[in-house]
């Protein structure tokens, strides 16, 4: 099963992967991110992300998409994952497994010390494979997010809050 680098061409795929993946998710209408998003933030001047198609029967049947961290603990980037996803009718193929040893391989030829993502807690299915990788759910921490609203309010008190 052929794992590659996305190219532009890829967009249009990506971006129906992600809408089908957040459909998956239970957020069908969360997906804003459009292809001009896509074409700026992963080929533009400044990559903001890299993402990877993993392929069967010569079709696109999964896509990993993942952009480098920085640990202060450890002194090092790493990578984290931010979607991970395979069609309904490639599942099973253990195309999931191979776009995580593939970010695996890159993590580690990069020296990185740790490869990072989120899963749904009720996604026991992806959960089982993670762990069975090896993979160690971080219960001690919880993902905080600042979005919309909360965001621009907080942002305009930037300049008041350390005069």
């Amino acid at each position: 099963m052929p794992i590659r680098p996305a190219t532009p061409a890829d967009i249009p795929t990506i971006l129906r992967f992600i809408r089908e993946l957040a459909a998956y998710e239970r957020e069908p209408d969360a997906v804003v991110a459009t292809e001009a998003d896509l074409l700026r933030d992963g080929f533009g001047p400044e990559p903001r992300f890299t993402a990877l198609i993993a392929e069967q029967a010569g079709e696109a049947a999964g896509f990993a998409l993942y952009f480098r961290s920085y640990s202060t603990w450890l002194g090092h980037h790493g990578i984290r994952l931010e979607d991970l996803y395979v069609t309904p009718a490639h599942r099973g193929k253990g195309l999931g497994k191979a776009l995580l040893a593939h970010l695996a391989r890159i993590a580690v030829e990069e020296g990185c010390p740790r490869l990072e993502w989120d899963v749904l807690a009720w996604n026991q299915s992806a959960i089982d494979v993670y762990e069975a990788v090896g993979a160690r759910t971080q219960t001690e921490w919880r993902i905080m997010r600042l979005a919309g609203e909360p965001l621009a309010r907080l942002a305009e008190q930037a300049g008041k809050l350390h005069d």
